[in-house]
């Protein structure tokens, strides 16, 4: 199975780098105004070109966990799939709810106090949002993985498609039952499933259409916020609009045709990142703290946005390598 593994292992070291490039502009955002407009256009550019990253790691779920043939175990999927992520998740929050009192100014306990007490309903910092709308896939997943063993492949696709143009009502503004959160997000396991199991839609027509949805994307974000003189991105950066579904299918299918064209050295490396991926995710705000708490944007956000990237990433990174050696902590970074 190298192409599974090569394939994947690509897929989650480019959107755990996209995610870091997310919450590293962040603050330069709410600047329209106050940087030069070139600036802002190009930290904004960067956010509309990286949104696909938190639905391919969906879609990596859906690939890997759907595609499991072995006959569905209810106390190791409880225990290795959904514990795995579940409990780093309730351990990480009540970290960061208490990281969220920290400011340059000092502690606030309060702070502090106020976002543990909402964790039930908000995430306790602002990347562990993800997990509020994955874990509740894992309710999913087996009924889904049923289906896909039984169904033909023609079923599957056209069910991906209908809730493909569900994503593309949810962009119109067109809203009913299908707009809820669990339907929107749960379709991402099925288009998953599909480009990788039978390689549909194929990369022929993902290519132009993923970069025209990319194009069309940063110009409506950019058109409307200049038109208002405020950040405004209505449903263009949403993770579940059609635009972004085929974006991210575009890069998940990008992805797999470069993935045996890599060598052996950049493989081994890819291997590696990919190993601490999950690790990358929920540990590097906290390499980032510094730098939005103390405003350490110095120079063009072309030059700065990448540079903090690859701290933050690479710190954490390197932590959550750390915390795997010892087997009392291995589990926080799964």
């Amino acid at each position: 199975m190298r192409e599974k593994v090569i394939f994947i292992d690509l897929l989650r070291c480019v959107a755990a780098t996209a995610v870091v490039v997310i919450h590293v502009l962040g603050p330069y955002r709410e600047l329209l105004g106050q940087i030069p407009d070139h600036a802002w256009m190009t930290a904004v550019s960067y956010n509309s070109f990286s949104r696909w990253a938190v639905p391919v790691f969906i879609m990596i779920t859906g690939a890997l966990m759907l595609s499991d043939t072995r006959p569905f175990d209810l106390s190791y999927y409880l225990r290795r799939r959904l514990g795995k992520v579940l409990v780093p998740f309730l351990v990480w929050s009540l970290f960061y709810a208490f990281l969220s009192g920290a400011t340059p100014e000092g502690y606030h306990t309060e702070t502090a106090l106020h976002t543990l007490a909402e964790m039930p309903a908000h995430e306790t910092y602002y990347h562990l949002g993800f997990f509020y709308y994955f874990i509740p896939l894992y309710l999913v997943i087996p009924f889904f993985q049923a289906w896909v063993k039984r169904a033909d492949p023609t079923a599957i696709k056209g069910v991906t498609l209908l809730w493909m143009t569900v994503t593309g009502l949810f962009l119109l503004h067109i809203d009913g039952p299908w707009s809820h959160q669990l339907v929107l997000y749960s379709g991402y396991l099925l288009l998953g499933y599909s480009l990788f199991c039978f390689s549909w839609p194929t990369l022929t027509w993902l290519l132009p259409l993923g970069i025209a949805a990319l194009l069309l994307t940063d110009y409506m974000v950019i058109s409307h916020s200049f038109l208002l003189g405020e950040y405004t991105v209505g449903r263009w950066l949403s993770y579940k609009t059609l635009n972004t579904v085929v974006i991210a299918a575009m890069v998940f299918s990008l992805c797999r045709y470069l993935a045996d064209r890599l060598s052996e050295q950049t493989l081994a490396r890819l291997a590696f990142v990919s190993r601490y991926s999950l690790g990358i995710y929920l540990l590097h705000p906290l390499f980032l703290w510094p730098v939005r708490a103390f405003d350490l944007y110095f120079i063009h956000p072309a030059l700065m946005i990448p540079f903090w990237t690859l701290i933050a990433g690479g710190l954490a990174l390197l932590a959550s390598w750390w915390l795997s050696r010892s087997r009392f902590t291995a589990w926080l970074v799964p």
